[in-house]
């Protein structure tokens, strides 16, 4: 099929270019920009205000199957990315039997998984405890190699570093020293005092950050650094780009639109790991965004049952869904105040997210950011509807993705 896009805004990440022109879409793919000459019998689309860009990549994300099919299926979370506008998610290993061995990642394959694909797990069963097979993981053809979660051991840390240097494949850290974490359920300070629940101190992360970086400067192998959530890691991070360490760094959406003075309401959805920081780190991570510090917004998006988060804050599991909302509610909140340039949100979204997955794709996706709808269990793709929210209206949807899925 051939289409022409009349006036649609045109947002390229790579050039950092942001333009409203017409588009001709040939099987999918961009034919010309500005075309002065049309081929017979194509459809025209005129509506204003659509954007057309490439489609996003979530650097990691948590499926509920194997093991937690009433969270999530495979299948609905393939169908909440596409709906999100995502060519790609990277699942993350934590699942029941967990992805640290070929034969649970043959079963996810023989599905029709689609646009997933999957993180191996850097030690058995997740636990941080020992290797997993990462030479048999990285031939099966992993994404790269993550426990999600903090490996404690650090000694069993180098020797993974040492060992996955040579598979070309990223390895993905989770940052936090478990010790200083405690019973903690958000961050540490005036707000938790109010609210009356325990803390983690920030420095649970920048701690285990600074031992991390000094390991990696030591063996050189190229990391990524996950749900980056405090203004002091921010400027470990910067020190560490600036001595030339071969590091790359995300934040998880929610971290950039919520503060810990959001709890007031003990909304057990905002009941995250690491916790949400205060408004000065919120302020400090979109400036590393801007500035390049941090290179790419992860969804980290997390289904649970009803039953597993209509509890107490305090008891509730950390987590929240946002494949389907994390665009428009970026697009509206940071775009439309002039936080971020559309051109920075789609490379923190997409571009980067592809380089650091090693992952190319020529889907694109056309966005309407004028979109109305009302988030409901009916509304979502997603099994699970665990998020803030559930009954709200957002605005900003993502129309349709080139090629079309199969």
């Amino acid at each position: 099929m051939v289409e022409l896009l009349q006036q649609v805004r045109l947002i390229d990440p790579i050039a950092q270019q942001d333009q409203v022109t017409d588009v001709l879409i040939n099987q999918g793919q961009i034919q010309a920009i500005a075309p002065t000459e049309l081929p017979p019998g194509i459809e025209i689309i005129t509506n204003q205000g659509l954007i057309l860009a490439p489609a996003l990549v979530d650097l990691y994300s948590h499926s509920g199957e194997p093991g937690f099919p009433e969270r999530e299926t495979l299948l609905s979370l393939r169908e909440a990315a596409r709906r999100g506008g995502f060519a790609q998610v990277a699942v993350l290993p934590d699942t029941d039997p967990p992805l640290d061995h070929p034969a649970v990642l043959r079963l996810i394959h023989q599905a029709d998984t689609g646009c997933l694909t999957c993180w191996g797990a850097l030690t058995k069963a997740g636990r941080g405890e020992q290797m997993a097979e990462l030479a048999a993981l990285a031939e099966f053809g992993v994404v790269g190699f993550t426990d999600g979660q903090p490996i404690s051991n650090l000694g069993l840390l180098r020797r993974l570093l040492e060992y996955a240097q040579p598979f070309n494949k990223p390895i993905a850290l989770a940052l936090g020293d478990r010790q200083l974490q405690g019973n903690g359920v958000m961050r540490e300070g005036l707000s938790s005092l109010l609210l009356g629940l325990p803390g983690q101190p920030d420095y649970a992360e920048t701690a285990y950050l600074a031992a991390v970086l000094e390991m990696i400067a030591a063996i050189g192998t190229p990391v990524h650094l996950m749900r980056i959530s405090t203004a002091r890691s921010v400027e470990l991070i910067a020190n560490a780009k600036a001595r030339r360490l071969p590091i790359t760094a995300s934040v998880t959406w929610m971290h950039l639109l919520h503060t810990s003075q959001d709890l007031v309401g003990y909304d057990p959805n905002l009941r995250l790991q690491p916790p949400l920081g205060d408004p000065a780190d919120r302020q400090a991570l979109l400036q590393g965004l801007r500035d390049g510090v941090i290179d790419a917004i992860a969804i980290d998006h997390s289904p649970y049952t009803y039953a597993e988060k209509t509890v107490a804050f305090g008891e509730a599991p950390p987590g929240a869904i946002g494949l389907e909302l994390a665009l428009p509610l970026l697009w509206q909140l940071l775009v439309e105040t002039a936080t971020l340039s559309a051109p920075q949100l789609w490379q923190s979204l997409s571009s980067n997210p592809s380089q650091i997955l090693h992952h190319k794709s020529t889907q694109l996706i056309l966005f309407d950011p004028q979109a109305p709808w009302l988030v409901t269990p009916a509304s979502l793709k997603s099994q699970a509807h665990n998020t803030p929210w559930l009954g709200k209206q957002l605005t900003g949807r993502v129309v349709k993705i080139y090629p079309s899925p199969q």
